[in-house]
């Protein structure tokens, strides 16, 4: 590549993210709704809530001082797979590490060795700033590599991607889900610094409870679709390579009818992150196949549910999905008759039965729901019940032709009943 047309590219690449940034804070401030009646619900988040506009242009200016290297342009495509399983392995080193110090500044019988403590702290800080400097030449890999699976699959237009793919590893903050008691629906979602412990979530649901009479629930995401979008760091490149184009979904979304009404209503919602959830899969997929094929996870494969399969290909005893799905069409059942504590006592039961078998479920409520319900790519409904939405997504899909024409399809959905008009 001459460096002209390389200078050419990144110039023009920097005046497309510039405008998707503008448009994207635009759409943001005007499709957030505002309710009136749980406006003071800000006093009790106002000084938790996390600040997108200093990360976004933190991570711009790091993403521009990044790209101006484009160093990623002159390795062949095996050494960039090699940077990134370097990577990966690399957050490995650094999560042991983590989990040693923690485990010696926890247990009293091992904090009185703090020459053992220092030497921890010391080796974390060193295979950290390691792991930072290999995650900035990594990122700029997984994003050319998307980029080019995600044009081969049709979405670019003369070989560009719009928007531009950006994103980031950073920690991630968490979603606060309100929702009514009586009902499963989301009425706010907030987001909130990273970092709070179990007793501060515990504060903040209970405060919610007491003061509103709602149902309220605060839980890690694995991404969000700002710009960069922000992706949790994690060891597995299947995962990541799946949320990574999962989160460019949302950002393309966002110039059309359905992303647009992405905050109108569940129903939307629900639309909006099986869509995605969808189409990132597939093209996660695309990218395994073509540059990390030797990674490629039956836990991905079409047609088999990562509920009821574990890693080696083994069948659970415990099906959880199957489990989740019936707790869901009871809790609806009650709620729908007016038992709203019958409910609450049942989902604790559940939340139980769930820990038992091994699935450490902090909290099971009506916002559990209200949040993982929408998420409903896969046959069965787990957390979404018997919701309509998720199927009717799973057969518009089945139905199309390849990913881009079912995009095309979607993205022009303006409600539940134009995605039914659409598959009559």
């Amino acid at each position: 590549m001459k460096n002209e047309n390389f200078w050419t590219k990144l110039h023009r690449r920097g005046k497309l993210c510039l405008l998707f940034v503008a448009m994207t804070l635009l759409f943001f401030s005007s499709a957030i709704p505002f309710d009136g009646s749980l406006s003071s619900l800000s006093n009790l988040t106002r000084w938790d809530e996390f600040n997108y506009v200093s990360w976004v242009v933190s991570a711009l200016a790091d993403k521009f001082s990044n790209a101006t290297l484009g160093l990623e342009h002159f390795i062949d495509d095996d050494k960039q797979a090699e940077i990134v399983l370097e990577y990966l392995n690399q957050i490995g080193e650094v999560e042991n590490l983590e989990f040693r110090l923690e485990e010696l500044n926890s247990d009293p019988n091992l904090r009185k060795r703090t020459g053992e403590i220092a030497a921890v702290d010391a080796r974390l800080q060193e295979e950290s700033e390691r792991m930072h400097q290999y995650g900035r030449i990594a990122e700029s890999i997984l994003q050319n590599q998307t980029e080019r699976s995600l044009v081969t699959m049709g979405f670019g237009v003369g070989g560009q991607l719009f928007p531009p793919l950006l994103f980031k590893v950073t920690d991630l903050p968490l979603n606060l889900i309100v929702s009514p008691r009586e009902s499963i629906s989301t009425l706010r979602s907030i987001s909130l610094k990273a970092g709070m412990d179990v007793l501060q979530k515990e504060a903040l649901e209970e405060a919610v409870y007491e003061q509103f009479d709602l149902s309220a629930l605060v839980e890690p995401v694995g991404g969000i679709g700002a710009y960069p979008t922000m992706v949790m760091r994690t060891r597995s490149i299947n995962w990541l390579t799946e949320v990574i184009a999962h989160e460019w979904f949302h950002n393309y979304l966002t110039f059309f009818p359905l992303g647009v009404r992405y905050f109108n209503n569940d129903r939307m919602r629900s639309i909006n992150e099986t869509t995605a959830n969808l189409a990132g899969k597939e093209a996660g997929r695309q990218v395994m196949i073509h540059f990390y094929p030797a990674y490629v996870s039956i836990y991905y494969l079409p047609g088999r549910d990562p509920a009821t399969v574990l890693p080696e290909g083994r069948q659970e005893a415990f099906n959880y999905r199957k489990q989740m799905r019936e707790t869901r069409l009871v809790v609806d059942y009650l709620l729908s008759i007016g038992q709203v504590k019958r409910a609450e006592s049942y989902m604790d039961e559940r939340r139980e039965f769930f820990w038992e078998n091994g699935y450490r479920l902090r909290k099971l409520n009506q916002a559990y729901f209200a949040f993982y319900g929408s998420y409903n790519d896969t046959p069965g409904g787990g957390a979404s019940g018997s919701d309509p939405v998720g199927p009717a997504v799973q057969q518009l899909r089945a139905r199309s032709t390849g990913l881009k024409s079912f995009i095309d399809q979607v993205k022009k959905i303006r409600s539940f009943e134009e995605l039914l008009a659409e598959l009559e």
